[in-house]
């Protein structure tokens, strides 16, 4: 998302930069080994384990029609539409259909949700979490999806399941948001009565962008410059009070991570 966001800055959304987020998407996960930053050049389908092409639930087109197909989604992508929230709802299904690569379509095509509203700015940041309710309605999403095309006004009721996924989740994220700057408000007050310090603020700040952290990764102004000393002081007190948990991360070696108790 941040090369996403820092790229769309300079030029505009196209096929380039989708093949860099699937590239970026599946470094060092699942996929990493089925062509990562490549279009497929094979015919896959989605069926149960061991299933063959005759038993598939779905079968995305043949890899030579792949470029014409992208080539007419990325038009459609940049045009002018009424109603870009209804556009979105076809740009997302038209990907899913295409499915243009052998892993990771899930989630880059979730990713096109916010990207497009923040090129369209719609959105001040690509920051619209949607996976919560897709993946709640999983049955219903995928099942909508497999209609288009099959029976009549498929279409329209995909969009009228889209429009009321952004709706609901759009609210739920606000409602996530107020929480996170309510529980800032306490937190902040609790803090610095705790510590008594100049450097709670700018702490608690830091551990808010970043809830899972280790004490190295710290960052003061050097203005600030507080010693290691002190800030070691008040992590062990945001700790004994319950606001911060250690948790210790199972690798090689193992990671003394603390983390916001309350995120």
């Amino acid at each position: 998302m941040h090369h996403a966001e820092e790229a769309l800055k300079s030029r505009p959304f196209n096929l380039n930069l989708l093949l860099e987020l699937h590239s970026i998407i599946l470094d060092s996960v699942r996929g990493r080994n089925k062509a990562r930053g490549q279009f497929r050049t094979l015919q896959n389908w989605i069926g149960p384990p061991g299933s063959s092409i005759e038993q598939a639930e779905f079968v995305p087109p043949d890899p030579q029609l792949l470029l014409a197909y992208l080539s007419n989604w990325e038009k459609y992508y940049h045009e002018e539409r009424p109603d870009p929230l209804v556009q979105i709802a076809i740009i997302h299904a038209q990907f899913e259909i295409i499915y243009p690569f052998l892993d990771g379509n899930g989630r880059i095509g979730r990713m096109l949700i916010p990207l497009f509203l923040y090129e369209r700015k719609l959105l001040p940041r690509p920051m619209f979490y949607i996976s919560g309710y897709l993946e709640e309605h999983r049955d219903e999403y995928v099942t909508r999806l497999r209609a288009l095309g099959k029976k009549d006004g498929a279409w329209n009721e995909w969009i009228e399941f889209f429009l009321s996924a952004l709706d609901i989740q759009a609210r739920e994220n606000a409602s996530k948001a107020h929480a996170i700057m309510e529980l800032y408000r306490r937190l902040k007050d609790r803090a610095l009565a705790l510590t008594r310090s100049a450097f709670a603020v700018p702490l608690l700040d830091q551990i808010f962008e970043r809830p899972l952290f280790q004490s190295s990764h710290l960052k003061f102004p050097t203005d600030l410059n507080p010693s290691r000393q002190s800030i070691s002081n008040m992590l062990r007190i945001l700790r004994d009070a319950g606001i911060l948990k250690v948790w210790r991360r199972v690798v090689a070696g193992g990671h003394r991570y603390l983390r916001l108790r309350n995120s």
